[in-house]
């Protein structure tokens, strides 16, 4: 049995959508087209990019289950996650997609056997290493929203708002350095 099991995973995973979530809910909708710098993704595109994440991999984990992949085979994978982002163009669609794409990807987390996720998947060359497991393949998909909401946190300060981590962790904190009720 692996130490970290699939309904550990859709935990896991479940606190960084909680978490994404909130984030869009703190930024006003009429500060979503703002970009940090040309070239950039907007706050608004940036959400419908997490919300995304999870159409390729729950196609090649879920539903197909491919055990190996040549280099070429991502390609249609990622175009039709990419054109589904396409789609979400308001902040009603992708606050729904965030939801919904997040606790689907969850329950196929949860539903997943240990086996499932503990199976080996092959790369063709030029991809190293080789091979990874399945598990760590999705791990994949939470560390990439991770490393999104860390753009939007800091986009957060730069339109304004203090993002819920640190506002929940100051009112901690002075709850903890207040003097005690006599």
């Amino acid at each position: 049995m692996m130490p970290y099991t699939g309904q550990d995973f859709a935990r896991s995973f479940r606190t960084v959508r909680k978490n994404t979530i909130q984030v869009a809910n703190d930024i006003p909708a009429d500060q979503w087209s703002f970009r940090a710098a040309p070239g950039t993704r907007s706050i608004g595109e940036t959400f419908a990019h997490i919300a995304a994440l999870t159409h390729a991999p729950r196609q090649m984990h879920f539903v197909e289950r491919r055990m190996s992949y040549a280099p070429t085979d991502f390609g249609p994978y990622f175009a039709a996650a990419g054109a589904y982002e396409q789609t979400l163009t308001t902040r009603e669609a992708i606050l729904k997609a965030l939801e919904t794409n997040g606790e689907q990807f969850a329950r196929d987390l949860e539903a997943e056997r240990d086996e499932e996720l503990a199976k080996v998947v092959q790369f063709g060359a030029p991809i190293q290493p080789s091979s990874k497991t399945r598990f760590e393949m999705l791990l994949g998909v939470k560390e990439h929203e991770m490393h999104h909401r860390g753009q939007l946190m800091l986009l957060q300060r730069m339109v304004g708002v203090v993002p819920h981590l640190t506002r929940e962790r100051e009112a901690r904190m002075q709850h903890q350095s207040a003097p005690a009720a006599r």
